[in-house]
């Protein structure tokens, strides 16, 4: 049952995200979106894909997109080893993998906990940062990943408007 405050609104329960990190940043998605986690293994390349695209892999009879959020994100450091994992996800009905340099854990963030993304100038893509959360001395960006995985230059899932 939800509380209310002492004004009489309706606190919103906090909200659940995958924590994981790309270089030396931590970001958050949400918990409801994923599906599991596996560590990185090879994939089938797919000819004049992007480079941040992967290729697929076969998961259980389901041909699964791989996309590495660390070329996506133009990160230069970017290592396959062995904490090196794939998030699998479903995304606008699709499933599809992320890879990323580590899973670290799942948190739940309270609304004063979460605060809008900042304002910066037209030179950086903020479109799909929904946020930044705070907890103790953790910063973590969080991700639409819907939006980030559904965006007309990833070309992963088809357009219902033609």
């Amino acid at each position: 049952m939800e509380q209310t405050s002492e004004t009489g609104a309706i606190d919103a329960a906090p909200r659940e995200f995958l924590t994981f990190r790309l270089g030396a940043e931590e970001y958050g998605i949400d918990i409801l979106r994923v599906k599991e986690i596996r560590g990185y293994d090879a994939v089938t390349r797919i000819a004049n894909a992007p480079d941040f695209i992967k290729g697929v892999i076969n998961l259980r009879g389901t041909i699964v997109p791989i996309v590495d959020l660390r070329i996506r994100f133009k990160l230069v450091d970017v290592r396959y080893d062995a904490f090196t994992v794939v998030i699998i996800l479903t995304v606008a009905d699709c499933t599809m993998g992320v890879v990323v340099d580590g899973v670290s854990d799942v948190l739940a963030l309270t609304r004063d906990q979460m605060k809008p993304a900042p304002a910066f100038g037209a030179g950086i893509d903020t479109q799909y940062i929904t946020g930044l959360g705070s907890i103790d001395e953790r910063i973590l960006i969080l991700v639409d990943i819907e939006r980030l995985m559904t965006g007309a230059d990833m070309a992963l899932i088809e357009s219902e408007t033609a």
